[in-house]
């Protein structure tokens, strides 16, 4: 029985030596500064929530992630847990309360409640002509907005951990993630991956919130954010390599598991940030699967997983 059940992440927190360096990247990959104070940088998407990346200013680590509460009630419940903060008003840019707690790894978890929602930025894109709908944009031109397009949220958060049925364990039964795809080799029963998405009942949710991985290292493989459709994750991907600043480190293709049309990019301390479009959305009806390696971690097309990307595990 799970102690409560989010209802979404709400953002990632990062520390790095140098905020303007963040900074430029952060725009390069699509996110737009809400606030900057002297020890931390702000930057949303063009969804509502005040953020949904923060980064701390020191020597570069992941710090941890934020993950909504469905009510302050839920935050009272959490913060009996064990090792919880208690509730605490957020003395950051945006308000709210949280209670802070460590999952097995060490790192820090959020849960939030209550923090302030902007106005939804328009970005305009242009319908297709495709498919069933050959008329979706009878009379106008497709023309797709020059890069880099803003991403619309943050969707999910990807660990490392070298106690992966611990980790699993501790998730599931504070946040009440449910699981839609475990990971096998050789043997059913020796999971090495889980791919995990918010309980909420009959409302569809992203595949997976939260995906965790069996490795020698503890840490963040990547922070996952949602643009507004396949064009984007494209002409952006095309506008990253231009500017020859950054790594690329998988992608254009489409995942198994989760069905998003990927590109992945590293920040200038190698900490992976994923644009995708297109996900499966399911409940808490769709159940659970199990599936070996072969099967889930491939791609539907594209490139074959490079060993740097399984491997990018940042502490």
């Amino acid at each position: 029985m799970a102690l409560i059940k989010v209802t979404d992440i709400a953002y990632g927190r990062l520390r790095s030596p140098d905020l303007d360096l963040q900074e430029e990247f952060g725009k390069h990959f699509g996110f737009i500064t809400t606030a900057r104070t002297n020890n931390a940088l702000y930057m949303r998407g063009s969804d509502s929530p005040h953020h949904i990346h923060v980064t701390e200013k020191g020597d570069p680590a992941f710090i941890g992630m934020a993950f909504y509460a469905a009510s302050e009630d839920d935050l009272k419940k959490i913060a009996k847990a064990p090792g919880a903060s208690g509730i605490e008003n957020i003395d950051e840019p945006g308000g709210g309360k949280r209670v802070r707690l460590k999952e097995p790894n060490g790192y820090q978890i959020e849960v939030v409640w209550g923090i302030e929602q902007l106005k939804p930025l328009d970005v305009h894109r242009e319908p297709t002509n495709s498919g069933d709908e050959p008329l979706r944009r009878a009379g106008r031109l497709m023309r797709v907005p020059k890069p880099p397009t803003t991403v619309k949220r943050i969707a999910h958060g990807v660990m490392g951990t070298p106690r992966l049925a611990e980790t699993l364990k501790w998730f599931r039964e504070h946040l009440g993630f449910i699981s839609s795809d475990d990971i096998y080799v050789k043997s059913r029963d020796n999971i090495i991956a889980s791919f995990n998405r918010c309980d909420r009942g009959d409302i569809y949710v992203d595949h997976h919130v939260f995906f965790c991985m069996k490795h020698d290292k503890a840490g963040l493989n990547h922070f996952s954010f949602e643009v507004p459709d396949i064009d984007a994750v494209f002409v952006d991907h095309e506008y990253l390599m231009k500017l020859g600043k950054y790594e690329h480190m998988w992608g254009v293709g489409r995942h198994i598991l989760g069905s998003q049309v990927y590109d992945y990019w590293a920040d200038p301390w190698g900490r992976v940030h994923e644009h995708w479009a297109d996900s499966d959305r399911l409940n808490a009806s769709n159940g659970s699967n199990v599936l070996s390696a072969e099967e889930g971690l491939n791609s539907q097309w594209g490139e074959p997983i490079p060993e740097k990307f399984m491997h990018r595990i940042c502490a």
